[in-house]
């Protein structure tokens, strides 16, 4: 069995440590335990892992946040991996930080990078794995919220949220997004 899980953010120093970037974050992670190094292809940043006799491709891409989609669509088809084996990690700025909740489909919720895998891929039904980055900014400042550095506080607890993340993504490629819904999501 083959899954591709999709880490969303942005490239570049400036974005690094952001909160828009916890999709890479967590794939980084889970990359490092794992052992493998991320290689620069087509439109992304690929590396694979196996777990449990599972094959991952874990892919960052290399398209910005706003073209997401376009890197996705074409390691769905470059891999021949349907769409229900593919798993977006997102941030999510309606959940408290550090709070992760898997679904199997759901609107964008105004994420430009899940509008353009929407777009993309043909509509709203792929499971992703929303990572909470909190939500607080001023009025008019959500750009700026989501492209800043995590605080100091949040970067010491980030390892603990991530590492649920892994064990989410895991649990996605092994025993299947509805059983790792009911033993994860709050």
């Amino acid at each position: 069995m083959k899954y591709l899980v999709v880490g969303l953010g942005n490239i570049g120093a400036e974005y690094e440590l952001t909160r828009h970037n916890i999709g890479f974050l967590t794939l980084d992670r889970l990359a490092d335990q794992k052992g493998v190094t991320f290689e620069t292809d087509r439109l992304a940043y690929h590396a694979e892992c196996k777990h449990k006799g599972r094959t991952i491709h874990l892919i960052k891409p290399t398209t910005y946040m706003n073209l997401s989609g376009k890197a996705m669509k074409y390691w769905m088809q470059e891999l021949k991996i349907p769409k229900e084996n593919v798993l977006v990690i997102v941030d999510d700025l309606a959940l408290p930080f550090g709070k992760l909740r898997m679904r199997a489909k759901g609107s964008s919720a105004g994420h430009n990078g899940l509008k353009n895998i929407e777009d993309l891929t043909g509509g709203q039904n792929y499971p992703r794995l929303k990572f909470g980055i909190g939500d607080d900014f001023g009025k008019g400042q959500q750009v700026d919220y989501v492209l800043s550095k995590f605080t100091q506080q949040e970067f010491d607890e980030l390892p603990f949220a991530m590492d649920k993340a892994i064990e989410m993504i895991y649990g996605f490629c092994t025993i299947g997004i509805t059983r790792t819904m009911n033993e994860h999501n709050d």
